[in-house]
């Protein structure tokens, strides 16, 4: 069923959510997690789904029926979800703005104005916003990256750094934030440092030279920093690099190809799909990393073969209690995505359909 909302500017559609239980009620401190969907470019797909683990539903499609007055619904392509306080906050990529929600039910606050935004993380008072700045058309000529410091009380921006060109994820460490700029609009001529940002008075402090078309910045519980290098799609493959906040050097290179990576204790579970632009073939593979040791000690994630029905790996996450794993598969980028849970032991607990490209997940604990 599909109601019928009047307006005057013509009847808006609302697309109810849908539930399946995929799981038994748990209790471990965490009561679910959000899944951005981010949605083919220039389709404005970009849907929100819930995995409610008090109860074991999977919900799809939540935003649209919980916020019926948003106008085009979440926008045009999710890039990046992130749970600061007793806030959601969506960054929507294409649609040049940071959606803020409510943590407990995902209803709609407000929204902040920022261009071509890629990625966020919050820390005290504040989220810190990564931009490309430029239109979201690639352009070698467009201008360097920036990082937008948002009062998360009032919503205002209050604060802007200029960073290197088209800058990526973010992570905090030791007072500082490590930003991967990818340089992506002006290849082959990539970017290849991570901007450092002193966040007590907001002000670049240090441009770290790593390699190139870096991507994503993790942190472990030690405060050690990884960043992902995409290299070139061709004759530089992807890598892992570690830098240690305290001299703000690089310490080491890890040769495993990266795409994204989620951290756990001492354990980095790593997804690759890599796609050579020479051959046009995609290479996909899975690997645990052991940060204290920096060696590869497990060449699979999952255990029971079920890995054959991911097409196209998209994300990736670990629940931060029980220590299930899920991947989030894109499968041909224009139809319906999944979500697979596995248990620790590597063996599938759940699968469930989602939106289309399914990446990104935020854990809501029990507190929020």
């Amino acid at each position: 069923m599909i109601a019928a909302v009047s307006s005057c500017r013509e009847d808006i559609y609302i697309y109810p959510s849908s539930s399946e239980n995929v799981d038994s009620p748990q209790a471990t401190g965490v009561d679910g997690f959000y899944l951005l969907n981010e949605g083919n470019m220039g389709s404005n797909k970009c849907t929100l789904d819930y995995f409610d683990e008090t109860t074991g539903n999977y919900v799809r499609n939540i935003y649209a029926e919980r916020n019926p007055s948003a106008v085009k619904e979440l926008g045009d392509v999710g890039n990046d979800l992130e749970i600061h306080g007793s806030r959601l906050y969506a960054v929507i990529n294409c649609s040049h703005k940071v959606e803020v929600m409510k943590a407990a039910d995902a209803r709609r606050i407000a929204q902040i104005d920022i261009p071509n935004c890629r990625y966020a993380v919050g820390h005290g008072r504040y989220l810190y916003v990564s931009s490309y700045v430029s239109p979201t058309q690639g352009d070698a000529r467009a201008p360097l990256g920036a990082v937008f410091k948002v009062d998360t009380l009032s919503l205002a921006i209050v604060g802007r750094v200029d960073v290197g060109y088209q800058p990526e994820e973010m992570a905090i460490s030791n007072g500082k934030l490590y930003v991967a700029n990818s340089g992506g609009y002006r290849a082959p001529d990539y970017d290849r440092t991570v901007s450092v940002i002193n966040l007590d008075y907001f002000a670049m402090v240090k441009e770290i030279d790593v390699d190139i078309n870096l991507h994503h910045v993790k942190t472990d519980s030690r405060g050690t920093v990884y960043v992902t290098s995409r290299g070139n799609h061709a004759q530089v493959p992807s890598a892992l690099y570690v830098i240690d906040p305290m001299v703000d050097k690089v310490t080491a290179k890890v040769d495993v190809p990266v795409s994204d990576m989620a951290i756990r204790g001492d354990s980095a579970y790593i997804y690759s799909a890599e796609i050579n632009d020479m051959t046009g073939k995609t290479s996909i593979t899975y690997s645990i990393l052991d940060l204290r040791t920096l060696q590869v000690v497990d060449n699979s994630i999952v255990k029971d073969g079920t890995d054959a029905d991911i097409k196209m790996p998209h994300g990736i996450a670990v629940h931060p209690m029980s220590g299930d794993i899920y991947i989030t598969d894109a499968r041909n980028y224009v139809s319906r995505g999944k979500i697979h849970c596995y248990g620790r032991d590597g063996v599938l607990k759940w699968s469930q359909t989602t939106g289309e490209i399914p990446a990104h997940i935020a854990f809501k604990m029990s507190y929020k």
